[in-house]
């Protein structure tokens, strides 16, 4: 039996995706060529994996050979809450209240390939979440998932762009999807709102400036040009995204129950620095918290506290 593009969908919205986007495995030459012109400029700062592996970034089919397709996926995480917004408390990312969404998309991912699979033996696929060498928001662009804002996350016209991406290249050829066009007109909502000026033009971000990169990837200090810019947040950043227009009007709140949880939604300043190594695995073994390592959480915490 031959695997359709409404097969496809049908499974992956049974298992809790929300959006679903089809394009062919074509090389990425324009993608490449920003990538590039944004790595020349080291608006990457210490992410220097984003240098290697270019050639599977522009060329899915040296991940898989008979690539054909890519399968472009998203899954909605946005939960309402409200801030304390007192000072000895930190502000956590959205998309960090609950679960690690690698931990809940893999499962979910596997489950959807296992289901093809079974229609027709023949399908082959890998599936990547955010840690592998391809370009998840080129293919979601290309997949029609939505267009890319300018805070660079990809919105959707139905439910903004609070939603995880993920992608699946297959030796099947399914038909494209088409192209959603950019929709943010003159709008420059997340431009103006960043506290940092990490949007340092229209689609371009500066991840040296980057609240979400300064507290999370970063293994650094944190410059001391960013005191006081940092508005209460301990762990990433969602101002870009909270400003936007189309999260004020089309957010809807997501039935994922792993993502629904709201308890690191804040961070109280005084019990991070009395935390242990075993306490903060313990704690945040499952949270995607977990990535600042203890070092970079109690670094955090100072920076906001002094």
């Amino acid at each position: 039996m031959k695997i359709t593009n409404e097969i496809v969908h049908h499974k992956a919205i049974a298992l809790g995706f929300d959006l679903v986007g089809f394009s062919k495995a074509e090389l990425l030459t324009e993608e490449i060529d920003n990538l590039k012109s944004w790595l020349d400029k080291s608006h990457h700062s210490g992410m220097s994996y984003m240098e290697r592996n270019i050639d599977k970034r522009q060329d899915v089919s040296l991940i898989l050979e008979d690539a054909k397709s890519v399968i472009s996926l998203g899954m909605n995480y946005y939960v309402k809450g409200e801030f304390s917004n007192l000072p000895e408390f930190g502000k956590v990312s959205r998309y960090a209240w609950g679960k690690d969404y690698h931990l809940v998309m893999w499962e979910k991912l596997d489950e959807l390939i296992i289901e093809l699979k079974e229609i027709d033996p023949k399908f082959e696929a890998k599936s990547y979440v955010d840690t592998g060498p391809v370009m998840d928001k080129a293919w979601a662009k290309r997949g029609g998932l939505g267009w890319v804002g300018k805070h660079s996350n990809i919105i959707n016209k139905q439910i903004g762009s609070w939603f995880f991406i993920a992608a699946i290249i297959t030796n099947y050829e399914f038909e494209s999807t088409p192209i959603i066009t950019d929709h943010c007109g003159s709008c420059t909502a997340c431009i103006d709102a960043c506290p940092t000026n990490a949007i340092v033009e229209p689609y371009v971000v500066d991840a040296n400036k980057c609240i979400s990169y300064l507290t999370i990837e970063n293994k650094g200090e944190i410059p001391n040009e960013f005191k006081d810019k940092f508005e209460g947040w301990i762990f990433g950043c969602d101002i870009c995204q909270d400003v936007c227009p189309w999260n004020k009007k089309f957010a809807t709140e997501t039935l994922v129950e792993e993502f629904r949880s709201t308890e690191n939604k804040e961070i109280e300043l005084t019990t991070v620095s009395e935390l242990t190594n075993s306490q903060f695995k313990k704690k945040y073994f499952t949270s995607p918290i977990s990535r600042a390592r203890l070092k970079g959480l109690k670094r955090n915490a100072e920076f906001l506290d002094n």
